[in-house]
């Protein structure tokens, strides 16, 4: 019953800590969800073993894009817009859903993530099982650092990353 209590205000304090973090990184210079109505262009990501195609991207400011994103890899991989700031901050909240059973190296278990009213279904990341597909609709802002990762314990820092290059109206 303790250990039960605990677990559960340790998630509650997590779950805070990460939609603060999360609502912070949409606002702070990595854009803001787009407009499926107003979208430029289509790009297609594949996400394999720690690695993105492509793993680098030109965007315009105030550009809308749809991702189309592909997991062909063997595992749960993500696509995650952001800075290293918002990865960093988001890292918790991952490892959070691996401890406690809410997705494992290959599958999501989405009734698991409701109950811990984790959903991850924010507009600038998609997580996805092997084989599965999903979208993001994104517009980006006027510059920025921002990049693309895989925040799935252990993938970032292998390696897995991407750039966006910010280039200028067209």
């Amino acid at each position: 019953m303790i250990k039960t209590l605990l677990t559960g205000t340790a998630l509650a304090a997590s779950l805070t800590a990460s939609v603060a973090l999360a609502d912070a990184g949409h606002g702070s210079g990595i854009g803001k969800p787009g407009d499926a109505a107003q979208v430029d262009r289509t790009i297609t990501i594949e996400m394999d073993e720690m690695k993105y195609s492509p793993e680098s991207i030109e965007v315009a400011p105030g550009e809308t894009i749809r991702f189309e994103v592909k997991n062909v890899g063997r595992v749960v991989h993500e696509f995650n817009i952001g800075t290293s700031e918002t990865w960093d901050g988001h890292r918790g909240e991952m490892r959070t859903m691996m401890r406690e059973g809410m997705m494992n190296a290959r599958e999501i278990n989405h009734d698991r993530m409701m109950e811990a009213g984790m959903m991850h279904d924010d507009a600038n990341s998609v997580l996805l099982e092997p084989g599965d597909t999903g979208e993001a609709i994104w517009t980006f802002p006027e510059g920025g650092e921002i990049g693309f990762a895989c925040n799935v314990p252990g993938h970032r820092e292998a390696g897995m990353v991407g750039e966006f290059r910010m280039g200028h109206d067209s």
